[in-house]
């Protein structure tokens, strides 16, 4: 058996596709639903049961669930931003998460967690997950800060060399939508394009990065699925690792790749950036990925930036069932 936390939400809904496509249907859906549209992610899913996610740790506690749990991919989290309630975030993306690896560690259970690439901060530190020291990453938002303390909480207790961590960098693709302001940048694009004809980014406020300039290491979600599943498979890998494409992007290459999707030629404005992201802002990340692939003994070959777009455009915004 096989459970995924988030298993409703973006990535986790694509990942138990994923899983299905291989024939594996002996699945534990963890979340919580809620009154947005989530739901629709799992449609035409195939899984054993559905566990909101505030009855699943008493669930496993009392040992409800009798067949052997192979795997537990922990993706469920608080994953915005924003979020400014602190302790909320701590509970449900800190103490959640060791609750639940305390129990995958005695259990013997192969453990893969979702961390983020916002545990680096500005990046100061660089973005190398072989060398430097954790300890040193200063988040810049209490998200990440969140995901920071259980990668050192997992590192301090060294089930780095049992379990898997995935910092992952700036996630794109289908399944996405109930996810609101917390889109991507593509999904946003593409509705702007549909409703204005152009595409709105943010200023820069930095004298290095000229406007639409500042830039991202961009990952299409169905590699981050593939790697995940292989990383089930191969359970001699163990250790916490940067999940992107290796290779850093700027806002106004995703426009235009939004863009040559449609067919349509580039407007791009640039607008203020709200003052309260300002002071958290990251320019420029770009994933190291030489200990993935190393770790991993194969070659890692993400979707190009506009690969990705052009399949997620043209093969799901642009139909009337956008889901994978």
């Amino acid at each position: 058996m096989i459970i995924v936390t988030g298993g409703a939400g973006f990535i986790g809904s694509v990942l138990v596709s994923r899983l299905n496509s291989e024939g594996i249907e002996e699945i534990v859906v963890v979340d919580r639903l809620g009154s947005a549209d989530k739901w629709k992610n799992l449609n035409g899913k195939k899984f054993s049961d559905f566990v909101h996610k505030d009855n699943f740790l008493s669930l496993l506690s009392e040992k409800k669930f009798v067949r052997n749990i192979d795997t537990i991919f922990h993706l469920g989290a608080c994953s915005s931003t924003t979020e400014r309630d602190a302790d909320y975030l701590v509970a449900n993306n800190f103490s959640y998460s060791r609750a639940l690896a305390e129990f995958a560690a005695l259990k013997n259970i192969r453990f893969i967690y979702a961390s983020s690439a916002a545990t680096y901060g500005n990046g100061e530190q660089g973005y190398d997950d072989i060398a430097g020291d954790m300890d040193a990453l200063r988040p810049m938002n209490c998200y990440g800060f969140s995901k920071q303390i259980f990668d050192q909480w997992v590192t301090k207790e060294r089930l780095d060399r049992k379990f898997v961590g995935l910092k992952f960098f700036n996630v794109y693709g289908p399944n996405e939508y109930h996810k609101g302001a917390m889109q991507s940048v593509v999904a946003k694009a593409y509705r702007q394009i549909k409703e204005k004809g152009k595409v709105e980014l943010f200023k820069s406020y930095n004298s290095d990065y000229a406007d639409g300039q500042q830039k991202r290491d961009f990952i299409y979600v169905k590699d981050c699925a593939e790697v995940m599943l292989g990383l089930m498979r191969k359970r001699n890998v163990c250790g916490i690792f940067n999940l992107g494409t290796g290779v850093a992007r700027s806002w106004n290459d995703l426009a235009q790749a939004v863009f040559a999707a449609l067919g349509e030629e580039p407007k791009i404005d640039y607008i203020e950036m709200p003052e309260d992201l300002r002071e958290q802002y990251q320019y420029f990340t770009q994933a190291s990925m030489k200990k993935l692939p190393a770790s991993l003994g194969e070659e890692f070959r993400p979707y190009s930036l506009e690969e990705g777009i052009k399949d997620y455009v043209q093969n799901y915004l642009e139909l009337s069932w956008p889901y994978l």
